[in-house]
């Protein structure tokens, strides 16, 4: 479901997100949620994210090395027009044709069960679609195995790891 913005906004809005950024829709309508592909990422801010959902840290050269070689990177944004904050983040690699993996996807706990986790996806899969992208594959922890399949990934044929395959 994506929300629509007040007029005037957009601008400010294609001004700190970039032309292709999707409004989320969300429970409380004093809060803005924005996807982009095309605000930049910062690494101290996606340090806290991986923090907030226990992931181990990286150390940042590298992280900023992987997202640089990263196919798609997608931020959730909680709107401020003062100062964003990223509450969510995926990126993919890939080679932009034929294959595409979806990495550290991650959503901020306490944005986590309503729904923004299946908007990040939608967002990420249209992207990749865009590109011509005919097969996307993804890596996931055995703990949030049930929420990928419910968007309709089919776990890896031979179950010995926790790797999707899907066909947009």
């Amino acid at each position: 479901m994506t929300q629509t913005s007040a007029p005037g906004t957009s601008d400010l809005l294609e001004g700190l997100y970039g032309e292709g950024h999707r409004l989320c829709a969300t429970p409380n309508p004093e809060l803005s949620l924005v996807l982009s592909r095309e605000r930049e990422i910062d690494l101290i801010e996606l340090e806290s994210l991986c923090d907030a959902v226990g992931w181990s840290r990286r150390p940042l050269r590298r992280v900023r090395r992987a997202l640089r070689h990263s196919l798609l990177r997608v931020g959730l944004w909680r709107h401020d027009p003062r100062l964003p904050r990223l509450v969510g983040f995926a990126r993919c690699t890939g080679d932009g044709v034929v294959d595409a993996t979806i990495w550290d996807v991650a959503v901020h706990p306490l944005y986590q069960g309503v729904g923004l986790g299946k908007a990040l996806m939608d967002y990420v899969l249209a992207e990749l679609h865009g590109m011509g992208v005919e097969r996307v594959s993804l890596f996931a922890d055995p703990g949030v195995v049930g929420f990928y399949e419910a968007q309709g990934w089919e776990l890896e044929p031979l179950d010995r790891r926790c790797a999707f395959w899907y066909a947009p």
